[in-house]
């Protein structure tokens, strides 16, 4: 698993998962805000995230 490089809109953690998991980044991203309007620990899984996820290596 590693960040997106292309199609990313902050650090590409969703995108990522997106490829990873082959689904569509937009849902990923509403499914992360959806977690986020419950509890906001995923706030804090999005930086861990961000963080510990390798960048995608270039092409």
């Amino acid at each position: 698993m590693y960040k997106a490089r292309q199609g990313r809109t902050l650090e590409g953690v969703c995108a990522g998962i997106a490829d990873c998991f082959a689904l569509d980044p937009s849902l990923v991203r509403l499914a992360w805000v959806a977690f986020t309007a419950m509890g906001g620990s995923s706030i804090v899984a999005y930086i861990i995230c961000a963080i510990v996820i390798p960048e995608e290596p270039e092409r």
